[in-house]
This record gives structure tokens, sequence and C-alpha cells, in this order.
């Protein structure tokens, strides 16, 4: 097994079928096995049965549901997937597929190969792949809040929130395992710890649509705010020291160079040369 997908789903009935369908015909395409992880955050519609009759299908990938009571927020649910995968590497991708899982090699494929240990999707660096563009007004307060990250943090990314990430599970887990919020701001926090800690982190152009039913909603966007404070407030005082420590360690004892999978032909492939990605072009 070489990937583990991890899905946060919260009332997503409707949607959730159809990405399943989607992810098992692309995931038994690929020579290498993976796992399907979908952690549901205490929906109160049919998710869960939708889940159970579309793991029916799942071919030869493993797959496995795990239940969270009561809802607790997409950050509690991504940690609970990504620290129950067995795979070396672990994505997580929101239940719409707002980017599609094909991009999947565009995050997977650095890993394998040994040149990061963590890489995220980003929509700035060429909004020419994003084909569907949210509401104006989500998208300059998307925008907004991103350089308040960028002011918060110290982070030099252009993107936090795209919901497409890949994580090499041997050095990122004490991390994850170390991150406490629960919401809005769980992916800044998951980022700045492993900045603090000093991996190798890569924001990479993917392919991106808005789709209807998001969850993301203006009281979420505000409490974005006040969780950046927090992550700020907790490093300060030592919160993720330990897990940075342990992280250094492991950094320190491993050929983090030597590939996961040495004959991966998962390359790395983007739409976009890295160098035309230029910060005149982010904002």
């Amino acid at each position: 097994m070489f990937l583990s997908l991890i899905i946060p789903a919260y009332n997503e009935e409707a949607r959730l079928g159809r990405t399943l369908r989607e992810v098992f015909a692309y995931l038994n395409e690929q020579a290498a096995a993976s796992e399907v992880i979908v952690v549901d955050d205490g929906s109160q519609d049919g998710t869960v049965c939708v889940v159970e009759e579309a793991f029916a299908t799942a071919g030869r990938v493993s797959t496995n549901l795990i239940r969270s009571t009561p809802n607790r927020g997409k950050g509690y649910v991504v940690r609970a997937g990504l620290l129950a995968a067995h795979a070396p590497i672990a994505l997580f991708s929101d239940a719409d597929l707002s980017t599609p899982i094909t991009e999947t090699p565009k995050l997977t494929g650095p890993i394998r190969a040994g040149q990061y240990d963590l890489v995220f999707g980003s929509r700035a660096l060429d909004r020419s792949l994003v084909g569907v563009h949210q509401p104006w007004s989500r998208e300059l307060s998307g925008r907004f809040f991103n350089l308040m990250v960028r002011a918060a943090t110290g982070l030099p990314f252009h993107d936090t929130q795209c919901g497409f990430k890949a994580f090499r599970m041997d050095v990122c887990r004490p991390l994850i395992e170390a991150c406490v919020i629960d919401r809005f701001g769980f992916d800044v926090e998951l980022l700045y710890v492993a900045h603090a800690a000093g991996l190798r982190l890569k924001e990479w152009p993917v392919r991106w649509n808005d789709a209807p039913g998001s969850k993301v909603n203006f009281r979420a966007g505000l409490d974005g705010f006040a969780e950046l404070r927090e992550v700020r407030r907790q490093a300060r005082q030592g919160i993720y020291d330990e897990a940075i420590k342990q992280t250094r360690a492991i950094v320190a004892a491993t050929d983090m160079r030597t590939p996961i999978v040495s004959d991966s032909n998962d390359a790395p492939t983007s739409d976009i040369a890295p160098e035309l990605a230029s910060p005149a072009r982010r904002i």
C-alpha cells in the first residue's frame, strides 16, 4: 500500500456517492495498492449509508469508515483519518472533489521521490487552473484571509485552505498528533508546525472547481481569524515544541531523500512551470 486517501464528511449524502465512485475508479487503475478512509463528522443525514453502499463497490481498494460523534469540525476528523492511515503517504481531499482526484500525482509524486515531506494544492499559483470560481465575495475573503495568515504566522504560502494536502507520514505524524484546532484554521496550524519543524513543504498549483453545498460560511471565516491568534498563542506557550523536537529527531535519523518507492511512475507533473508562478501572480 502506498497511499491512504482521507475524506472528511459532514452531511454529504448528496455528493459523497459520486465522489467515492470516481475515487475507486481512479485508484483501481493504479498499480500500487491504496486505502480510502472516510471520517464522518456526526452527520445527521444518510451519509453513513451512502458510504457503506459505495464501499461495496471499492474493488481492490481497502476501505475504512470512522464515525465521530458529536460533530467536532473538519480539522478534528481530518486528523483522525490521517492518524488511522496505514500507507507511508496520506492525502486528504474534500468530499466534493473540488480538486479532481486525477491531480493526486502532483502531490504524491514529489513525496514518493524523496523531494518533499508535505505537498499541498494551491488555487493561487495559477488561477487559470480554476475552472468554476467561487462567488466573488468568498474569493475575495479567501485572499484576504491568506494575506492575514502570512502576516500572522510568517508562512510564505499563498493558499493554505485548499482541501487537497499530502503528507509523508513517518515525519508528519508527531506534528499531526500535536495539533488541536478543530475547525477552519486547522490547515494553517498543520502548515505552521511543519514549517517550524523544518520540513520540506511545497505549494503546488492544482485544478479546482467550486462546488455547490460548501459548509464554509461567514461565521466560519470569522472563527478562522480567532484561530490564527490561537496558533500564535500556543506557539508562544510551547505547546508544539515537543512534537517539533520529535520530528527533527526523526528527520536527523532518516535519509529523507531516499525515494519511498524507487520505481514509481507517479512523477510530479504540473500545468505550469514553477518559475512562472511568480509572486506578482499570486495575489
